[in-house]
């Protein structure tokens, strides 16, 4: 089958995108590669000229077009759906393509794609709360599908001696500044704390956070060594700072640390925990006190975290990886055989992990 998939391509190291695009070729398929974010007009004038924008919009929405028109794909694949018009959607449609959208950020500010989810044949979402918002606004047939892993790029290396000192920590996380995550890392600089990622430099001077920043960017071979020379993983989720839009999906750094066969201490997110077992796969935290009680605990129990590491690495290679996730999109669509277990999921979020929720 040909699938035309439409994408942000990062040129400096793989993401979702390819991920999802090694996917569609290891399931069999043809693929016809959109980058939707090969702009025609430079972003200093996009921002600071309205029309400028909008004609950089018609411009990549008729390429779009021109590409299905040449290719005749059976499927086209939106990730994430912000720069794709409804007026797009609905010709793929006519030319009898079917359209089948998947957000991947989570909500926040206008969430333009709740304009633009109704005219999409299938809709699926990477957090449960957009499923939810989507269903407010009464488009009832969103399914929740969460990022995976990809076990080519996300895999335990060996690391040398120098290789644990560059990259190495007790504690350690990637990702970028957020207030509150400042806040909460404060209190593990008693630790051998590593923090890699962009927007550091936002803490104040006086932070004893600084003392630990490694290196603002990172590319999936340094977090290989990052995860594979280090103690435990910190993943912490993005919060909307106003309150407007809640987050309970899981992020990619969850399913790709545990991948690499890290020990993963993870907030208590509502996805996470309808995806793994707590204290069985990974370890959640509740607040401040129970994140330095934990990782104070883990650092102690080098067995057990060990333990629940190898046994997180097999339950994600087993269940969470982006050919699974490719397998039930196509299923849900009907061009393929194959399980619906988190579409299927989506349906008893709230029972399996109301308790953390």
């Amino acid at each position: 089958m040909k699938i035309l998939y439409s994408g942000y391509h990062n040129p400096h190291y793989e993401t979702v995108t390819e991920y999802t695009e090694a996917a569609i070729r290891a399931l069999g398929h043809e693929l016809i590669i959109y980058d939707d974010r090969h702009h025609v007009i430079p972003g200093r004038i996009r921002h600071r000229i309205p029309w400028a924008h909008r004609l950089d919009l018609v411009v990549i929405n008729h390429r779009l077009l021109r590409l299905a028109r040449e290719e005749h794909p059976r499927v086209v694949i939106v990730s994430g759906g912000e720069r794709i018009l409804k007026e797009t959607v609905r010709a793929l449609q006519q030319s009898g393509t079917t359209a089948v959208l998947w957000t991947i950020d989570a909500p926040s500010g206008g969430w333009e794609v709740s304009r633009s989810a109704p005219v999409y044949d299938h809709v699926f979402c990477q957090g449960s709360e957009a499923v939810e918002l989507l269903e407010r606004s009464g488009l009832a047939r969103a399914r929740w599908l969460p990022v995976g892993c990809d076990p080519a790029s996300h895999h335990p290396v060996e690391v040398t001696d120098e290789e644990v000192r560059l990259f190495g920590g007790d504690v350690v996380f990637v990702g970028s500044w957020y207030p509150e995550r400042a806040a909460l890392f404060e209190r593990l600089c008693a630790y051998d704390l590593a923090v890699w990622g962009p927007g550091w430099e936002m803490l104040p001077k006086d932070s004893a956070v600084r003392r630990h920043l490694r290196g603002a960017h990172t590319t999936p071979a340094d977090w290989r060594k990052i995860y594979s020379a280090s103690g435990i993983v910190l993943a912490t989720h993005y919060h909307d700072p106003t309150g407007s839009y809640p987050v309970y999906q899981a992020s990619p750094r969850v399913f790709e640390a545990l991948a690499c066969g890290a020990f993963v201490l993870c907030d208590r997110q509502r996805d996470v925990l309808a995806l793994f077992r707590d204290g069985e796969h990974l370890v959640c935290f509740s607040d401040g006190d129970d994140l330095v009680e934990k990782v104070r605990y883990y650092l102690a129990h080098e067995e057990e975290r060990q333990a629940i590491a190898r046994q997180g690495r097999a339950e994600v290679l087993s269940r969470h990886t982006y050919v699974h996730r490719l397998r039930e999109l196509l299923a849900a669509v009907g061009t393929q055989e194959g399980g619906l277990d988190h579409c299927r999921a989506a349906e008893t979020l709230g029972r399996r992990a109301g308790a953390g929720a």
